[in-house]
């Protein structure tokens, strides 16, 4: 009998890319899990397996056992191997492997506790600490800070000698630097607690800085790293206003369980949406809102025979983009819906742009196939330019003929949508504390903040305390998408709450928090960041002038754009010219191309995506400018297309990795040498070119080079100078070399980034 390639990899206790692989080797065009499959090709899988071989020949004859004690009686009935084992393999041990120690043992000292902070670097070349002369904090371009006579002899006293865990004498080696976290933003009093120092000798050193601070100074992390060296202290930044509390760790694979698909119900304005999850739902939502056409983003949960299924109607794909710009990925499956009668249209194409940039399935619902005009075959045939191939042409896509009116065929929808979600395997764990999304928020004058919320893992109960973004407060009631209240909610399952201060944003992350006293000072801090525009960990989107920073940050590899045009023809050119700028090195992606004025979908799609917009002969009005301002959007619109490409190309080569190479800018010749407490001096005269203090030099004797190294200092008399030109005398003191003579030529150069081209 034929059925589908997932529930034939069941039955053989297979993983469904497992037969899927083994189809393809064996020559079968299977393109998904989804795909049917005949008897022939269950056959030939099950023969490749050796499934249907003769298990008496494929079994090993097993060697020769030792006589059984005289308790057990007759032969040892023989056991098969599981389904999907290869018979004639041996068997295959436990899956438990025992590593060995990667540290050598030595049983010459008893073990001892180990500090948990890493050595402290070896003294050495100073490399320079970058101080930010931007932000909000303090910031100086000063050299690093030496240690205080205040600072080191309270360090002294608190060091404490190691001692040797045998001869119990103080251990040799080098020091250990203290690891401390810190947060963006952190004050002087702050800093010094973490230190364990007095704020005074904080706020001396940075007066050596010449930076003027008071106790409650917030400082830049370029200045915090600078004292926390000072004070052999290692700084990790964390993410602010307790994010590092909510990080998890992986739930135990046991404690999993199936979980109901999580369905986001998209399309063209009056193909039916709510008209189908309506009929669905067997309820009249439709009627109730104003002009028929959605409001506000509903969720509600159906319950069918072979399990419950969540719905979430949004009122268009801005709320969709805009749950993810903010980090939510709540849903699990997009359910396009495309009227038979009146094909595929723009905001059919930007639900498929949206869903397919989030990665997420899409069943295809042909709707409004009672009607006399309705053609799915042309619905098909559209959809199939835009990827989405149907199953009965040979796809991947799932399409299904329905009417919402007529209520037709919603039992094979519902069919589709729980096959799909057995192919993702969705589960969570129930049984821990509750993380969800905001799905939507209001204030009510009776019932004050209304919230509905989407739970994605653990359970959320009556009386929890619950922190969503910069607010939080206690469920004092929850209910359902019908109105029944309810004491708990499970994963997946969409409830309405009341009891929280202020009312959150959508696509907030919510949690189920013990302490309430850590839930009302994490959403003090965070609405005291927000009002200073300070939240950390908020996406910098991407324009065409930071590119080059965003890659050096290690950020961004690609560019994705936005293409908007005046006519068909336009966008075809403008599309395929900026896609020809892609090389291995650099990808550009263009996620969304059509004709009209840019809107605020395309802004939304570029924020939730990190991409740019690109505009050919088109306009965008006030209100889409402050929505791409709002959103740190990069909006481009051009008269020609060559100056488009043009600006896309210069952008691109700045995310090319820069290439470095040596220019010499001068030279000089040693005419004295002096000898200091710091080491030798040599006294130079400049012979061409200038000097710069932050210079490398190359010493070169006769035609020997004998050191390469920076310099230690640049004087001229006893001022000490940034730069000395053609001409002059002056002092140079070499870094770790203290072997110049008289006569030696000194070569200094300098290191210079050379931008690499697009091939």
């Amino acid at each position: 009998m034929s059925k589908r390639l997932f529930e034939f990899a069941k039955e053989l206790g297979l993983t469904s890319k497992e037969v899927l692989e083994r189809t393809k080797k064996l020559g079968f065009n299977i393109p998904s899990q989804l795909t049917v499959v005949d008897e022939k090709v269950q056959a030939d899988v099950r023969r490749d397996l050796g499934l249907v071989a003769d298990l008496a020949a494929t079994v090993p004859p097993s060697p020769p056992v030792p006589a059984a004690p005289a308790a057990s009686k007759g032969p040892t009935p023989l056991k098969l191997p599981p389904p999907g084992t290869h018979l004639g393999a041996p068997a295959m041990p436990s899956r438990t492997i025992t590593r060995p120690s990667a540290q050598p043992q030595h049983p010459q000292r008893p073990s001892a506790p180990k500090p948990a902070t890493a050595p402290r670097r070896p003294a050495g070349p100073s490399r320079p600490m970058p101080l930010k002369t931007g932000g909000h904090g303090l910031a100086a371009g000063r050299p690093q800070l030496k240690p205080t006579a205040a600072s080191r002899a309270e360090a002294e006293t608190k060091a404490e000698p190691q001692l040797d865990p045998v001869t119990g004498e103080p251990m040799a080696g080098p020091k250990v630097l203290t690891k401390i976290k810190v947060t963006e933003g952190i004050t002087v009093a702050e800093l010094a607690q973490k230190l364990n120092v007095k704020p005074g000798i904080l706020i001396k050193e940075l007066m050596d800085l010449k930076i003027l601070a008071t106790i409650n100074q917030k400082m830049d992390m370029g200045v915090v790293e600078t004292l926390a060296s000072v004070h052999d202290a290692e700084v990790e930044v964390v993410p602010l206003f307790g994010a590092e509390m909510f990080q998890e760790a992986p739930d135990d694979p046991k404690d999993l369980a199936p979980r109901p698909p999580v369905v986001t119900i998209m399309g063209h304005v009056d193909h039916g949406k709510t008209l189908l999850l309506d009929a669905i739902r067997k309820t009249k939502v439709a009627e109730g809102e104003a002009g028929g056409i959605t409001q506000h983003i509903g969720a509600y949960q159906v319950s069918t025979e072979k399990g419950k299924i969540t719905f979430l109607d949004t009122p268009g794909h801005e709320a969709f983009t805009l749950m993810r710009a903010r980090g939510a990925k709540a849903t699990d499956i997009v359910v396009l819906v495309v009227a038979a009668d009146d094909g595929v249209m723009p905001q059919t194409l930007e639900a498929i742009d949206h869903a397919k940039e989030a990665k997420v399935p899409i069943v295809v619902a042909i709707n409004k196939i009672d009607k006399p005009e309705a053609n799915p075959d042309r619905v098909k045939t559209q959809l199939a330019e835009r990827g989405l191939q149907p199953e009965d042409w040979g796809g991947t896509t799932i399409f299904v003929e329905v009417s919402a009116k007529k209520r037709l065929n919603l039992d094979k929808l519902l069919e589709m949508i729980l096959l799909q979600s057995e192919v993702l395997e969705l589960k969570a764990n129930p049984n821990r504390s509750a993380k969800g999304v905001v799905l939507e928020a209001r204030l009510d004058k009776g019932r004050g903040s209304v919230a509905t919320l989407l739970v994605e893992k653990g359970t959320l109960k009556v009386g929890d305390d619950v922190l969503a973004g910069s607010t939080y407060g206690r469920v004092k009631a929850m209910h359902d998408d019908l109105g029944h209240s309810l004491k708990s909610a499970g994963p997946a399952v969409p409830v309405e709450i009341l009891g929280l201060g202020d009312v959150p944003q959508a696509g907030d992350v919510f949690y189920v928090v013990d302490d309430p006293k850590v839930a009302r000072e994490i959403s003090a801090r965070r609405m005291e960041a927000l009002k200073d525009n300070r939240i950390v960990g908020a996406m910098k989107h991407i324009t065409l002038d930071n590119l080059f920073e965003q890659i050096k940050e290690g950020q961004i590899k690609e560019l994705k754009v936005v293409v908007k045009g005046d006519v068909q023809g336009s966008v075809e050119a403008l599309t395929q010219s900026l896609e020809k700028l892609s090389t291995e090195k650099v990808i550009l992606k263009v996620i969304r191309s059509s004709t009209g004025n840019i809107v605020n979908s395309d802004i939304l799609l570029a924020s939730a995506s990190n991409a740019i917009v690109v505009g050919f002969n088109v306009k965008a009005d006030t209100n889409v400018k402050a929505t791409a301002e709002k959103e740190g959007v990069d909006v481009r619109v051009y008269k020609i297309i060559y100056d488009a490409v043009e600006d896309v190309r210069k952008a691109m080569e700045g995310l090319l990795e820069p290439t470095y190479r040596q220019v010499t800018i001068g030279r000089a010749e040693v005419r004295q040498l002096f000898s200091t407490p710091k080491g030798t001096i040599a006294g130079c005269m400049v012979m061409s070119g200038k000097i710069t203090s932050k210079a490398k030099v190359k010493v070169h004797r006769g035609e020997e080079m004998v050191h390469e190294g920076a310099l230690s200092s640049l004087r001229r008399f006893k001022d000490d100078v940034k730069e000395v030109n053609n001409g002059f005398e002056c002092g140079i003191g070499i870094e770790g070399f203290d072997g110049v003579q008289v006569g030696d030529l000194l070569e200094f150069y300098v290191m210079e980034a050379v931008a690499q081209k697009l091939e």
